[in-house]
């Protein structure tokens, strides 16, 4: 087949999904064009090694990648944020009728980014079978997202953009959605029950996977002997980390927590951690991508967290399927899909989201149980990606529901 793939976030961003199914889908023999932006996410920036011009092309094999324009900003402002989503959508929109003229099947990547571009997706699914792979839930509650960790969700500009990405999305042949509760959302939007799919999100396996802690990983999270929590990944509005150092100041003399990664909302959580006196608490930094499944596997735990928004329930964040890969229990403070796939795995320990003292608890049996016990539950951690998340079955299953599209047309 010829498949097109459109995506906001691609490689060398931290963009996993769109990037290993397109390479997946190349290697399997299929003719697979990209169309996607020049990489800034998270920092906002250029990446070194590329410029900001109308259009860029690399063909490799039988992977086509073709870069926009499109404003860089991944900050705290929404008017910055948004101005990058319709700078984006402008590009694609011109870019991508000669782009992909004579596809069999489109498949797009389902960011806020893609999603404002609804008008002109709406167009082009008219002429091209087009399977939308639905990451977050807030396109779908007609909300932007909040911007700080106080801040509410805004509620859209325009009546108009809701209206049209609910066409967009009755006019698609399928839809992967990558969390359970996210199936009801796309169907109460009008999309056809049947064509609901759910596809979980798979992970870097051939970064993430279980392996022996090595003493150049443990000395580089600062690993003292003791229970060690780590939170890996972006610190912003939605993920409120606020709510795990209360909980880890509580409880300083059991566990140590170290946080890995950055964003907007790091410098507050610096200043709230010197404030609560939380002596247990390690900032360390972003790390490059390759020495991350070390990091992981030289700690007990990997913890997850997220604001209690209804939009947040149907999702699961991208270091669930991370974790489970690599073999790490998780603790999660959050509701909704992400706390259910923990539990039904028997895979970690999970409390309401945005509540400390609940949290504590967590931390605190979390650092009781014994070893032998904690690897047992490491060993259902590891099952439970295979089971349910895996790269290969999720490449099967949206390989199988573009090539559906494809013979549609037919």
């Amino acid at each position: 087949m010829r498949i097109g793939i459109l995506s906001y976030f691609y490689p060398p961003e931290p963009a996993f999904i769109p990037g290993s199914l397109a390479e997946e889908l190349a290697a399997r023999g299929h003719e697979v064009r990209v169309l996607t932006g020049f990489p800034s996410y998270p920092a906002g920036r250029v990446y070194p090694g590329y410029r900001q011009r109308w259009s860029e092309e690399i063909t490799t094999g039988g992977l086509t990648v073709r870069r926009v324009a499109r404003y860089p900003s991944h900050d705290a402002s929404t008017v910055r944020r948004m101005a990058s989503h319709a700078s984006f959508a402008a590009s694609t929109s011109l870019a991508a009728p000669r782009y992909f003229a004579g596809i069999d099947a489109l498949y797009v990547y389902d960011a806020p980014a893609t999603a404002v571009a609804a008008n002109a997706l709406l167009r082009l699914s008219r002429r091209v079978p087009t399977v939308v792979h639905v990451q977050d839930a807030w396109p779908r509650s007609m909300q932007t997202p909040p911007t700080s960790a106080t801040a509410p969700p805004g509620r859209l500009a325009t009546s108009g953009f809701a209206g049209a990405l609910r066409r967009f999305y009755r006019s698609t042949h399928g839809i992967a959605v990558s969390a359970p509760s996210m199936r009801e959302l796309v169907v109460e939007r009008g999309a056809d029950e049947q064509r609901v799919r759910l596809v979980l999100n798979w992970t870097d396996e051939r970064i993430f996977r279980p392996a022996r802690a090595s003493r150049e990983a443990r000395r580089a999270i600062g690993h003292r002997g003791r229970c060690t929590i780590m939170y890996a990944g972006n610190m912003g509005p939605y993920q409120r980390i606020e709510t795990a150092l209360r909980a880890a100041a509580t409880t300083h003399s059991l566990f140590d927590l170290v946080l890995v990664g950055s964003g907007t909302e790091e410098k507050r959580a610096r200043r709230l951690c010197a404030e609560l006196g939380a002596t247990n608490v390690r900032f360390i930094g972003r790390r490059p991508a390759d020495e991350m499944a070390d990091l992981y596997n030289a700690a007990d735990y990997q913890l997850v967290t997220m604001r209690d928004l209804p939009v947040l329930h149907g999702t699961v964040p991208s270091k669930v399927p991370a974790a489970l890969s690599a073999g790490s229990p998780v603790v999660a403070s959050a509701g909704g899909d992400t706390a259910d796939l923990i539990e039904r795995g028997r895979a970690g320990l999970s409390c309401r989201p945005e509540d400390w003292r609940a949290l504590a608890d967590r931390f605190a049996l979390a650092s009781a149980i014994p070893a032998r016990a904690r690897q047992e539950m490491s060993e259902r951690a590891r099952e439970t990606y295979l089971r349910a998340m895996s790269l290969r079955s999720g490449v099967d299953q949206i390989e199988q529901m573009l090539t559906e599209a494809a013979h549609s047309r037919r």
